[in-house]
């Protein structure tokens, strides 16, 4: 996995720059790409920040989980709603719209889980053997 160059590094190529070396010529000083030297010094005027931002994570969870407590309430009323349901009501009274996808995410990290009825998931063997006696 990639990770950021340090910061010291990224510091000192910005400070070279500011001091009026040009950015390509930072970029072989310090023997980094000129495009992050010259990523670095336009985000360093634009916001002030030499530092790298988090890479990664989670960066859209935040929304489905301000509707969790809906969600998890939803569930409590009618326990075999599915997920297209939950959607859909969603959408209807509050006008915002998750994929069932997303829905189950945010039920899995609320430990919401679906238990399977196993009589229902086995083949019903006894019903094949009665048809096939009469084949015979």
């Amino acid at each position: 996995m990639t990770r950021a160059l340090s910061a010291d590094l990224r510091r000192r190529a910005i400070a070279a720059v500011a001091s009026g070396m040009t950015r390509r010529a930072a970029a072989v000083r310090f023997g980094v790409s000129a495009s992050s030297v010259i990523r670095w010094v336009a985000e360093w005027q634009a916001s002030g920040r030499e530092h790298a931002l988090k890479q990664g994570g989670d960066r859209r969870s935040h929304r489905i989980e301000a509707w969790s407590t809906f969600l998890l309430a939803e569930i409590e009323t009618k326990a075999d709603i599915s997920l297209v349901e939950l959607a859909e009501k969603l959408a209807a009274e509050h006008g915002v719209r998750f994929a069932p996808s997303t829905i189950w995410r945010c039920l899995n990290r609320h430990d919401m889980t679906v238990k399977k009825n196993g009589a229902r998931q086995r083949a019903d063997t006894a019903r094949r053997r009665t048809a096939a006696r009469g084949l015979v």
